[in-house]
């Protein structure tokens, strides 16, 4: 039996919630139970009544606002525990046509993919600036590039993931769960599908993108920290050899002067050669000593992937009001 949770982040969304609630679907083909989760990220305004009026099944409720990506990890776990075999996240300010989730999980249950993320078609966005439209472009092709994935959309956070790609799945960004979770997909080389979605008349403006500066920053700080951690040796031999290459140059001048016969007041040459060679030898090195670290990562993921399968295999299924004994920080209510 397939059972699918739709799980919904949520911080002070009850003015939008019940719209986003009404409109998810009650029945997919090859889906035999849906069931709804809401994250309240430490809400003030009556989330958790709103989602309890309307019947949710789970809710996950932190005592103070911890971030978009500490709800949407919190909200995977929580699925795994209830048994959920596919997971669709979506936004609760009903930003995403509910009627796709239907194309989300298809390319799941036909087994095409392990993690399905649906595509906007940034280029047709009327809601967004051209330099905004331009800015989510230039940000796909930089994820695209470092992932080693075909990303058309990025940031889009209506996605859909099996239970085994979100027991793989670990957030460490405080910013944001979209660009991180693509980068460590393409590491481990996870079937990763986009498929076209609609989009809503946009309800409220992006809380992530506070202005342009604010995104770039935040995006550009995520991008350099997930990438460094998953490809290392990538990063800092490209660094190393380029610096060599670099002090090269000077070092072939001097070495060309002297043969010529100017053998003095070019020692800066031979300085600055010096200094980028040696320079670009420690960066190489620190990249083989990351993908050392990088080796230690990986077990340490596959070590958290078998104690996660353990938790969430055949553990009890609380109520959706009952506290959770394991929850630190948040209470499943």
């Amino acid at each position: 039996m397939k059972k699918l949770i739709v799980q919904i982040p949520c911080y002070n969304e009850a003015a939008t919630l019940p719209e986003t609630l009404a409109a998810l679907p009650r029945q997919i083909p090859g889906i035999d139970q849906i069931e709804i989760l809401v994250i309240d990220d430490g809400s003030n305004d009556g989330t958790v009544e709103v989602a309890r009026a309307a019947g949710v099944q789970h809710i996950v409720r932190f005592p103070r606002n911890l971030g978009l990506a500490a709800a949407f990890t919190a909200g995977l776990e929580e699925c795994l525990r209830q048994g959920a075999d596919i997971i669709v996240n979506t936004d609760a300010d009903n930003q995403y046509e509910a009627q796709d989730i239907r194309h989300l999980v298809e390319p799941l249950l036909a087994g095409r993919a392990e993690i399905v993320v649906g595509d906007r078609q940034v280029k047709r966005l009327q809601n967004l600036s051209p330099l905004k439209r331009r800015l989510q472009l230039v940000g796909s092709w930089v994820i695209g590039q470092a992932s080693g994935l075909n990303t058309p959309d990025a940031t889009s956070g209506f996605r859909a993931f099996t239970r085994e790609a979100a027991l793989r799945t670990s957030v460490l960004s405080g910013y944001s769960y979209t660009l991180e979770t693509l980068i460590q997909a393409g590491a481990r080389h996870a079937l990763v599908e986009y498929v076209p979605i609609s989009i809503n008349a946009q309800t409220r403006p992006s809380r992530l993108m506070r202005s342009i500066s604010h995104y770039i920053r935040k995006s550009t700080a995520t991008i350099l920290r997930a990438y460094t951690m998953y490809r290392a040796l990538r990063l800092f031999l490209a660094l190393g050899i380029g610096m060599i290459l670099l002090g090269m140059i000077p070092g072939i001048r001097f070495l060309y002067l002297m043969l010529v016969g100017q053998r003095v007041g070019h020692v800066q040459s031979l300085i600055l050669a010096a200094i980028l060679i040696i320079v670009g030898f420690q960066v190489t090195l620190i990249g083989l000593l990351a993908d050392l670290l990088s080796c230690n990562r990986k077990l340490l993921e596959e070590v958290i992937y078998r104690v996660r399968k353990m938790e969430f295999t055949g553990a009890a299924q609380p109520s959706s009001h009952e506290p959770h004994p394991k929850s630190e920080g948040r209470t499943n209510v």
